[in-house]
């Protein structure tokens, strides 16, 4: 019990001291996660794993959705697409469907990816800035 407490204190620390674009990321890769384990779940004959966890990814994709700055324009594209994931998810849990929970991750993926790409870009500027490249 007590090794939980140090990693827990670092897990934390972690969140607390994250730029946005890494908070991003973070939800990006928790959301993965807990469809994984949902997909374990929904295998294991686990109504509770599969529950539990699908709520979790929901709570994540509604978070990335009311972070969005509704000022940029491909925010409403991503409301849209965040909503239809959304829904999905309620989907999945409904129906018990690894399928759907698919269609979920591959999207999430690709969306994490591009994120990484992106704060990847971002970086190159503030790195010639400074005079590290």
């Amino acid at each position: 019990m007590a090794m939980q407490q140090p990693y827990q204190a670092y897990k934390q620390n972690s969140v607390n001291t994250a730029s946005p674009a890494e908070l991003t990321l973070m939800l990006y890769n928790g959301c993965l996660r807990f469809i994984k384990l949902a997909k374990l779940g929904i295998e294991a004959n686990d109504i509770e794993q599969r529950h539990t966890n699908l709520l979790k990814a929901q709570n994540i994709v509604q978070e990335l959705m009311v972070t969005l700055d509704m000022n940029v324009e491909i925010s409403k594209n991503l409301l849209q697409m965040y909503d239809y994931l959304y829904h999905r998810l309620i989907e999945a849990n409904t129906k018990n469907s690894v399928e759907i929970l698919d269609e979920v991750e591959g999207f999430v993926l690709e969306f994490r990816d591009t994120w990484k790409e992106v704060m990847k870009l971002a970086k190159k500027p503030q790195m010639a800035e400074s005079g590290q490249v």
